[in-house]
């Protein structure tokens, strides 16, 4: 399942990452009501766990905004105990599916999740296909050929990017923020780290070099490995 957790409190928001990624959840992290609105219009998720405090709005006009570009992601409210309860009423009446009133438990929090995505029909997200190496967003599956991969949730969130966007080349900045979450640090190598980690599952056992090195930028997704001056397959 891929969730998205729009919150501007940082420790909050790791924890809920953490346990949800521990029940092989996909999980994406927006600080504002305007990041959150850009991570849904960029990727397809099955549901939105939504503040109804924002820095930049609340809760309401995220929910209303959505609504009325026809987004449907199930959107489950989190309220602090002194939120007016017309805001959780009208944000209900806008479209939100549910709410859970902080502080809660990790058990309802799931449960309220699994409740509001089986209300609505969702639409089974596509399995990407490049090469002879799929990926299943629906059941996290992914496989080469016949042969499947076992992969972490991280492994499986970046190859999920690196693939929905074969061929552009992604910026290490780029891959950090939307599988990490947090902002990029000069001398960071996490992500040269995950890659490596990447190309040992999938490529190098198969005799692949689908993940390219792109000098000085970052990584790209191909098909089969192009030899141009400018990129170099790392072994």
């Amino acid at each position: 399942m891929r969730i998205l957790i729009a919150d501007d409190d940082p420790r909050l928001c790791r924890m809920l990452q953490r346990a949800l990624e521990r029940s092989a959840n996909a999980v994406d992290v927006a600080e504002t009501g305007n990041e959150a609105f850009l991570k849904l219009s960029d990727g397809s998720y099955d549901v939105l766990l939504l503040d109804i405090r924002l820095p930049d709005g609340s809760g309401v006009e995220l929910t209303r905004r959505l609504r009325a570009g026809e987004e449907w992601v199930p959107i489950l409210l989190m309220t602090g105990g002194g939120t007016d309860p017309v805001d959780v009423a009208s944000a209900l009446d806008a479209g939100a599916d549910d709410f859970v009133k902080k502080p809660f438990s990790l058990d309802e929090l799931q449960a309220r999740i699994r409740a509001v995505v089986r209300r609505k029909p969702q639409e089974r997200p596509p399995v990407l296909v490049v090469g002879d190496l799929s990926l299943d967003p629906a059941t996290l599956e992914v496989k080469r050929g016949e042969h499947p991969i076992d992969l972490t949730p991280k492994e499986f969130a970046l190859l999920h990017l690196l693939m929905r966007r074969a061929g552009q080349v992604l910026s290490r900045r780029t891959i950090l923020e939307a599988v990490w979450d947090f902002k990029y640090e000069t001398g960071s190598n996490v992500v040269d780290v995950y890659v490596g980690y990447l190309r040992a599952k999938v490529d190098r056992p198969f005799g692949r070099t689908s993940i390219e090195s792109v000098r000085g930028v970052g990584y790209r997704f191909v098909n089969q490995s192009r030899k141009t001056d400018d990129v170099s397959a790392a072994s």
